[in-house]
């Protein structure tokens, strides 16, 4: 059985998908483009501010469903260019504790509405 996850804390989807599912205790967070959920825009146009937003979506999402960061297991982020890297990987250690959840990184050709990061991930009960 699985479960839809959605919060207006975070930016609705902007196709047909969920924000997340839950099934078997596993929680599937769609990849979260930096759009601040009160705006409708990106927070910003660097890459620092990018992932601080991507985090900050996952991090809503997890909460509607009674979990937080730490319960990551897994994550996937996507990079308009592997220069970004760097930036994005310092801001990225900053929502963790003790262990890292297992993660892929790479580039793709071309994010929407032209996002520089696109973060997904699969959290744990």
């Amino acid at each position: 059985m699985k479960k839809v996850i959605s919060t207006p804390d975070a930016p609705a989807a902007i196709g047909p998908y969920s924000q997340a599912i839950e099934a078997n205790n596993m929680v599937f967070v769609s990849g979260q483009l930096p759009i601040d959920p009160k705006t409708g825009a990106f927070a910003s146009d660097e890459i620092t501010g990018q992932t601080r937003q991507s985090l900050e979506n996952i991090k809503s999402i997890l909460a509607a469903a009674g979990l937080g960061m730490g319960d990551i297991v897994k994550t996937t982020v996507f990079l308009a260019d592997m220069s970004l890297f760097g930036s994005m990987n310092e801001v990225y250690a900053q929502y963790f504790q003790g262990d890292f959840p297992a993660r892929c990184a790479f580039a793709v050709k071309q994010l929407p509405k032209d996002a520089l990061v696109e973060i997904e991930c699969i959290a744990a009960r």
